[in-house]
């Protein structure tokens, strides 16, 4: 083909005295393509001398002007705008030539197939150097790791140096980035510090791709399913976002998140290496600042910066905020559900439907709630009791069955038990109820006394607080009545009967031992 002779090669060769034969040989083309050049030579009276610091292009263009050059018939679609679309979600080629082929019947112009469309679209990326945005769609994806390098704080009072962690997020699309500093690396920090990248982005993602640490992922495999933390997990459902860690040792995974901790050393640790912080409020305040310089900084190789870009193509794809941000929260496994249908935690109790006495839950413990779960199932959910609140019972009246034997203990159901025993017990439990300034004070000594007739029968009982009463003690109480008892003084003849020394056993049994006992040489 003439397009592809070296005009210049062959007019240099002719100079330099050879034939258009061995022209021919030497440049391995045709007699009649070295013929056609050295004719359209002649005819343009073109010579060696004028071109020979000429670009072959131009000798080519000056012999056989015209030649080889033609325009597409076809509509050119604005190459710009479809590379901003293909950043978007869901967006294919398949539909943007689709439209394409839709703007072109409008106004009649002729269409170009789909496949001189993509091939068309690829040339325009590799000449406008944007191919770095390929692969990644706005708004789809934020990835998170924690920064290798770490920062201090400063005692100001005694000098002590304390290690700062930062977490980094980054949208891959835009590139904008997020920095959190931190005092750890436990589970609920690394939940927060995901919570307050939310935020700071006013929106969230449907895909979380983070590293393979433990507070995010427990297990993940080469082949099978990915396990992880439930914490992570429901962190994630709440933003309704997936978590989709990146391989084991495949930093490439999250290239750009990689890519930002690594800017992150310069922008942020080596930029304040000089100035000493107290606080984290002041540190995080001082990161803050940096970190929007660092997403102002104009792109080197791309139109605008990462807060531009994010600003004007990213952020109105992003999903909106729940209403309530997400409550860190923490799970216990395998706790018993004891006899009396509650679930011990932090020495208080909470109630758990009583079908499931006896089986294992887990609870699930934020700062404000405990919520009590069973495989996928939740059980029940009370109000956190306090800290320095102990040996408290959290009871829904719905977790426990129909019936007197389940009430809550109360004054009047006290009595009526009292009742069961006898007019004296009714006596002893109306006089402790009196005896204390709030009704609630008086259940735990009331029920102390009535829970003698698990020990002893209700009949031994009742006698023993006829005794009691009968004696100085107004309010006879359990610390008054088990000695009695103890020793037998409420059986049937106890009073009457004589003790060993010879006296009446009314005189040498219960509160008072006689005076022989305590003289010289008296029976111990």
């Amino acid at each position: 083909m003439v397009r592809k002779i070296k005009a210049k090669v062959v007019l240099q060769l002719r100079a330099e005295g050879l034939s258009g034969r061995a022209i021919a040989a030497s440049q391995q083309i045709s007699r009649n393509s070295v013929a056609e050049v050295l004719e359209a030579a002649d005819a343009a009276g073109v010579r060696w001398d004028d071109i020979s610091t000429r670009a072959d292009a131009e000798v080519y263009s000056l012999l056989f002007p015209g030649r080889g050059e033609h325009e597409s018939v076809f509509a050119e679609p604005e190459w710009s705008r479809v590379h901003r679309e293909m950043a978007r979600v869901g967006v294919t080629m398949k539909l943007l030539h689709g439209e394409y082929v839709d703007e072109c019947a409008v106004s009649g112009s002729p269409a170009m197939g789909y496949d001189r469309f993509c091939k068309s679209y690829q040339q325009h990326v590799l000449v406008t150097g944007l191919a770095s945005r390929i692969g990644h769609k706005a708004g789809q994806t934020v990835e998170v790791d924690w920064s290798g390098p770490t920062m201090q704080l400063v005692d100001v009072a005694t000098g002590e140096l304390s290690r700062v962690y930062l977490f980094v997020g980054c949208l891959p699309y835009s590139r904008y980035s997020f920095v959190e500093p931190t005092l750890d690396m436990k589970q609920d920090t690394w939940l927060r510090a995901h919570v307050a990248m939310f935020e700071y982005f006013s929106g969230s993602v449907p895909r979380i791709v983070p590293d393979n640490l433990k507070t995010g992922v427990i297990k993940h495999p080469r082949e099978g399913e990915i396990l992880l933390n439930d914490a992570y997990r429901e962190m994630a459902g709440h933003y309704c976002a997936a978590v989709l860690p990146g391989r084991v040792r495949r930093p490439k995974d999250k290239a750009s998140v990689e890519n930002t901790v690594s800017h992150v050393a310069t922008w942020v640790i080596a930029a304040l290496r000089k100035h000493q912080f107290g606080t984290l409020a002041e540190l995080k305040t001082a990161i803050t600042g940096q970190l929007q310089a660092y997403n102002a900084e104009p792109f080197q190789k791309r139109a605008g910066s990462r807060a531009s870009v994010f600003e004007a193509e990213e952020k109105a794809l992003l999903r909106p905020l729940p209403a309530a941000a997400y409550e860190i929260s923490r799970w216990v496994y395998g706790r018993r559900v004891a006899r009396n249908g509650h679930v011990a935690w932090a020495r208080n109790y909470y109630s758990v439907p009583y079908t499931h006495v006896g089986a294992k839950v887990d609870l699930r413990i934020t700062d404000t709630m405990l919520e009590v779960h069973r495989g996928h199932q939740r059980l029940a959910s009370h109000l956190l009791v306090p800290e320095n609140v102990v040996n408290e019972y959290r009871t829904h009246d719905a977790d426990l069955p129909a019936g007197p034997k389940y009430r809550q203990w109360d004054q009047p159901r006290v009595r009526e038990w009292a009742q069961r025993v006898g007019p004296s017990a009714v006596i002893v439990v109306d006089r402790i109820f009196e005896s204390v300034p709030v009704a609630e004070q008086g259940l735990n000594p009331a029920l102390a006394v009535l829970r003698l007739t698990r020990r002893f029968s209700a009949e031994r009982v009742e006698a023993a607080c006829l005794i009691a009463l009968a004696g100085p003690i107004r309010s006879p109480r359990y610390a008054h009545l088990r000695p009695i008892l103890d020793t037998g003084q409420d059986k049937p003849g106890a009073l009457t009967s004589r003790s060993p020394d010879g006296l009446p056993a009314e005189e040498s049994g219960g509160y008072v031992r006689g005076a022989s006992y305590y003289a010289a040489g008296g029976a111990r």
